[in-house]
């Protein structure tokens, strides 16, 4: 069979074609396992394990789990909402330090010294079964703190 130049580029530009499709076809499922994946919620553990008025960080889910006096649990995410450096919980204070810019946040995640100038954000948390499950694809950002933000078993 004698192939004759307009044939071989005929052919060339469906292979080409069908290639382009193939990939985004490809590319269009892998999004949606991606997305699927996302929809995972981090086990913190127990509600029972957790003490009131102590902060426990999660660096594998890059927030920190706070339960306070009244049985309220808060996580708050592990970046500094000035330029997202990764804060540091203080012992003294119950609070957190950005090592970066020398931001200060109290206990429940608000500004007290600059240059940050808004509150550390917060990931919705559910209690099932008794497990404290966080959504850490979900960042919340605030102005402030209000008691609603807490979850309680």
């Amino acid at each position: 069979m004698k192939f004759n130049r307009r044939k071989f580029i005929k052919r060339l530009l469906v292979a080409i074609a069908s290639v382009e499709a193939f990939f985004i076809i490809k590319g269009g499922v892998s999004k949606v396992e991606q997305a699927n994946a996302k929809k995972e919620l981090f086990n913190a553990g127990k509600v029972d394990s957790f003490h009131k008025n102590k902060t426990y960080p999660f660096s594998t889910g890059h927030f920190f789990l706070r339960r306070f006096e009244d049985g309220g649990f808060l996580a708050m995410s592990v970046k500094c909402t000035h330029l997202g450096c990764v804060v540091n919980s203080n012992l003294e204070t119950g609070g957190f330090n950005c090592p970066c810019h020398r931001s200060q946040f109290n206990r429940f995640g608000e500004v007290l010294a600059a240059p940050a100038t808004r509150p550390l954000d917060i990931f919705p948390i559910v209690i099932k079964n008794g497990e404290i499950l966080i959504d850490t694809n979900k960042a919340v950002k605030r102005t402030s703190f209000e008691k609603s933000q807490l979850t309680y078993a």
